[in-house]
């Protein structure tokens, strides 16, 4: 087979899910008001975990990463699929793909990382409330942060340089919503099994660590929680955790699919799916989890509304 070898000439066409759907205007405006919903959610929980005095503790610390790397992540994908549709035009240049594929692998891991480094803050806070604010003070918490951006960035940078080294082949249709490992060593003309390995075994690792120090911590909240005296005390704490362990379990489903299933069990309109859920669904409702059932939230975006609602009705 010839090889293609204009990769930054031409550049790849993202089949995306757009197009296979049996009524593709009305998937087009479900991800557009799934991706508004996600910027006005994300950033409204930003802005008022930023001004809002109250919520500068480590966990809200957390979860202001969460909604950056959601927004960010969202923004990555979303508007590209939508222009492409309007513009009938699927392209994405070999520098763009190649961006796209490290920018949703860097923050894919570190929402990975940083969930469990949340799972850790609801057991410190649970297991031990007296200590809470030694063990998670504001510069362990920044290491936090710290280690799941510079890990992530990391694993990112090596997977995207050796993905995108391999030759390919004449077809430039990658089968997919966006440049993912997956669908771009499916159009490798060299051999790629044992690469294809690696991404699983790394995969794995990446998957597989921070969900292992998850239900660690949950189990040991479950034990504490167990011996809470209070009805009120234990409804609390679980609610609490609740909101986590639904990001938790909507973020480790897509990925183990996309990144620990083999490849024999895979296929392009699941993957679509799949990424659909991951980019769009889950980041659109990750605030929304965290501030509906969390009246510190919704007494925070109370004060910071009124702040800035009240002058302007005084003056009429």
């Amino acid at each position: 087979m010839e090889h293609w070898n204009s990769t930054l000439e031409s550049g790849f066409i993202l089949m995306g899910i757009l197009n296979d759907s049996g009524s593709p205007e009305l998937l087009c405006v479900t991800i557009t008001v799934l991706y508004m919903l996600g910027l006005t959610s994300n950033g409204l929980l930003l802005l008022v975990i930023t001004m809002d005095a109250q919520l500068h503790v480590p966990m809200y610390l957390l979860l202001r990463q969460l909604s950056l790397m959601d927004l960010l992540f969202t923004s990555v994908v979303t508007p590209k699929a939508i222009v492409d549709f309007l513009r009938s035009e699927n392209t994405i240049s070999f520098g763009g793909c190649t961006l796209q594929m490290f920018l949703a692998l860097t923050l894919g891991g570190a929402e990975d990382l940083l969930l469990a480094f949340m799972a850790y803050d609801r057991y410190v806070a649970i297991c031990y409330p007296l200590n809470y604010m030694v063990l998670m003070r504001p510069r362990v918490c920044w290491v936090m942060v710290a280690t799941s951006w510079i890990l992530a960035f990391l694993s990112a940078l090596g997977h995207t340089m050796y993905t995108m080294h391999f030759p390919f082949c004449t077809s430039r249709k990658i089968r997919h919503l966006l440049c993912e490992i997956p669908p771009l060593l499916n159009l490798a003309c060299a051999d790629a099994s044992r690469y294809e390995l690696m991404v699983y075994v790394t995969g794995v690792t990446f998957l597989l660590l921070p969900l292992s120090v998850i239900v660690a911590s949950y189990t040991l909240i479950l034990l504490t929680v167990h011996h809470i005296p209070s009805n009120e005390g234990r409804q609390k704490a679980l609610v609490t955790c609740s909101s986590h362990l639904t990001v938790v379990g909507m973020f480790y489903g897509a990925a183990t699919f996309m990144y620990v299933l083999p490849s024999s069990l895979h296929s392009p309109k699941q993957d679509n799916i799949i990424s659909v859920f991951y980019t769009m669904v889950t980041p659109a409702l990750n605030p929304l989890i965290y501030s509906l059932r969390n009246k510190e939230v919704m007494g925070a975006l109370r004060r910071v509304l009124g702040k800035y609602m009240l002058p302007t009705h005084s003056t009429i």
